[in-house]
């Protein structure tokens, strides 16, 4: 009976037990940091490639194509690999307001881009069948830039 009292009252092998609760969670935060800091790093570009179209869209004249193939290209140079799939839609009839109560002509490109998880929602399912954490979804980012006139 003694010996029983001494082998439980132990400490052998806790270290191993709290490891083996901790490391799952620790594992889970690490991912989720590196998931949302893609989503991040994928908001910026897509924020640059839309002021880079925009740019393109308030000058006189633009060439037809001209700023989707920009935004395009910006997209492609940013490392986003499913281009075909994002959706740059140009207004060149937009206003901004320039002080005063009074507006200005200006183009407003805005791109939509479907981001998804590559690690969080797969893991999400596999604790949780049909769980839609991490399920795909669209970033969107805009810029507006004052028409330039000739």
């Amino acid at each position: 009976m003694t010996r029983m009292r001494r082998l439980l009252a132990g400490e052998r092998g806790t270290a191993l037990v709290e490891t083996a609760m901790t490391l799952p969670l620790l594992l889970i935060v690490s991912v989720g940091i590196f998931e949302f800091g893609r989503a991040f790093q994928t908001l910026q570009v897509l924020t640059n490639a839309a002021r880079e179209g925009a740019r393109l869209a308030v000058l006189p004249n633009p060439v037809a194509g001209a700023v989707d193939a920009r935004v395009r290209s910006y997209l492609t140079s940013g490392q986003l690999s499913n281009t075909a799939s994002a959706t740059i839609v140009v207004n060149p009839a937009a206003t901004v307001p320039i002080g005063g109560g009074a507006t200005a002509s200006a183009s407003l490109v805005t791109v939509n881009y479907p981001f998804q998880f590559m690690v969080l929602q797969p893991v999400a399912r596999l604790l949780v069948s049909g769980s839609t954490l991490g399920a795909p979804f669209t970033l969107t980012a805009s810029a507006a830039m004052r028409n330039e006139s000739q």
